[in-house]
């Protein structure tokens, strides 16, 4: 359980096309890995709490 063969992929794509239509699918798509990839760009640069706390006790002594 838990894994995805071939004739569930086909069912979700089926549902797609008949809720979205054809036209909207590659929009959608090429949104939703923009904001991916934005979300990792955020990730590599929020620094990690560990390091500014680190450099706040350094500033404070």
């Amino acid at each position: 359980m838990g894994s995805l063969g071939t004739a569930e992929l086909i069912i979700i794509l089926i549902v797609l096309l008949a809720l979205f239509g054809g036209k909207k699918i590659p929009g959608i798509a090429r949104s939703l890995g923009r904001s991916l990839n934005e979300f990792k760009a955020g990730l590599r640069d929020e620094p990690s709490s560990t390091d500014t706390s680190a450099s706040e006790t350094e500033e404070q002594s």
